[in-house]
This record gives structure tokens, sequence and C-alpha cells, in this order.
């Protein structure tokens, strides 16, 4: 069965227009790679959970900022390897360098048995739009479309 996240693209007005808050995943395969590269804030959720309340849970342990005002839904999509992700927007404003990761345990080298625990995210950024579409996975660029037309 094929995996399903949500996640939330957290938008602020600035001086250059539309800006969009994206992450850098961690771990040492992400450690080199910036264009294409970052995401929205999201994780997975199992059959019967609820696509807002994951979106919100994830959103918190990504970035240690927990948000309770109403989300603006972005619809879904599917992405190159074949996870589903629905989005939702939300107006704010996050100071980056406050930004708190939770840990995750990953298998590396890849097949080596040998686990160690990384920052499901490296860092955090806000980015103008045109520059958005170049950072972030080219699958999730009609989030950022859909996003400049609400």
């Amino acid at each position: 069965m094929p995996k399903i996240s949500a996640g939330i693209l957290m938008y602020r007005h600035g001086n250059a227009g539309m800006e969009v808050l994206l992450v850098h995943p961690g771990g040492p395969f992400w450690r080199n790679r910036d264009l294409g590269a970052w995401s929205i804030p999201k994780g997975e959720f199992l059959e019967g959970e609820n696509p807002e309340a994951v979106a919100r849970r994830e959103f918190a342990e990504e970035l240690g900022l927990e948000l309770t005002g109403p989300l603006q839904p972005l619809g879904q999509l599917r992405q190159r390897g074949g996870k589903t992700v629905i989005a939702y927007a939300v107006k704010g404003a996050l100071d980056v360098a406050n930004v708190r990761s939770n840990e995750i345990p990953i298998e590396w080298p890849p097949r080596t048995g040998r686990i160690i625990y990384i920052p499901e995210i490296d860092r955090a950024a806000w980015f103008d739009l045109p520059l958005a579409r170049k950072k972030i996975l080219a699958s999730q660029q009609p989030f950022l479309e859909r996003l400049e037309n609400l």
C-alpha cells in the first residue's frame, strides 16, 4: 500500500512578495543536496488518522512550533516515489534560528544493520516563490502554485 503523508506550507508576505517556509531533510544522504531537495514539513500517517491533525503534529515535531489557527487545504499530489502528500497552508511567522527538530533512527550506511540517529530536518528557511520553486522537490512544486491561487 502506498504511503500517505500530510504537511503544512507556511507562508508570509515580505518586501519581495510572498515567501514560503521549507525544510531540508537531515542525515548523510541529503547533506550535500540543495536544489530540488527541500520540502514542506510533513510526515506519514496511518489509515484512519485525520490528515489535518497529522500535519499539525508533524509540523510541531519537525519545527518545534505547535499551530492552533485554521489551515487552508491545498489538496493532494503523488510524489515520484509513489507517496501521496496532503498539504495545508497557513499564514505565519517562524524564526528559523529557533527551529528544534526531533531525531529519527535510520540505517546508515544502507543494508549494514547499523542504526544512527539524525535530525528529521537539519534546517528550515524562508524563500521567495521563484527560489522556492528551485529548492522544493519537483513533485511538490504544484503546492506553491496552489498557494498562489488561494
